[in-house]
């Protein structure tokens, strides 16, 4: 483990980044497999076991092109803004992150999944899900950053990060999986 953690400190960026977007990936999968998630029947992309590979692969598209990338430098700046681990940094990073990498992140999700599919309307199910998403996300993120920011050493808060993302994006592929929505 000691050997691991090594490795994770030499090289932070490409360690983060990675791990985000495979715990961001895996998300879809869950969701496709225990919550069931509808996909176009028939489709190429999907495999016996029901998996849609062409969504997953879009997801992770998302994940590692804007996510994970974006979250490694956001947590890096908000560190040096706000640094330390105590209440008042803790409360100052969280408020900044849900009032602004939150509805960034999740606009990302839902534009850039449509544009990955080439929905005629690439805003559909941002104006429909963003706001149920966002204040979902306020509760959950508020809580679950203020342990990443007072107990997550910095160099591993990026990763640590796509770990408690795997929860919610689990939540939005569900979220935009409703309402008949269908990839093409």
């Amino acid at each position: 483990m000691n050997r691991a953690w090594a490795v994770f400190k030499a090289h932070p960026y490409i360690s983060n980044v990675l791990g985000y977007t495979t715990l961001f990936a895996s998300a879809d999968v869950i969701q496709q497999r225990v919550l069931g998630g509808k996909h176009a029947a028939g489709s190429a992309s999907e495999d016996p076991a029901g998996i849609n590979w062409g969504q997953t692969a879009r997801v992770a598209t998302v994940g590692f092109c804007f996510h994970a990338n974006f979250n490694y430098h956001w947590l890096r700046w908000l560190e040096r803004m706000l640094p330390g681990g105590g209440v008042k940094a803790v409360t100052g990073k969280v408020v900044v992150d849900q009032l602004i990498a939150a509805p960034l992140t999740i606009s990302a999700f839902y534009i850039g999944l449509s544009l990955l599919e080439n929905k005629d309307d690439p805003l559909e199910d941002w104006r429909q899900k963003f706001w149920t998403s966002y204040k979902t996300g306020v509760v959950f993120w508020s809580t679950m950053q203020a342990v990443n920011f007072a107990l997550v050493p910095p160099v591993a808060r990026t990763v640590f990060l796509g770990g408690i993302a795997l929860v919610f994006t689990i939540f939005l592929c569900h979220l935009r999986q409703q309402s008949g929505h269908k990839p093409e």
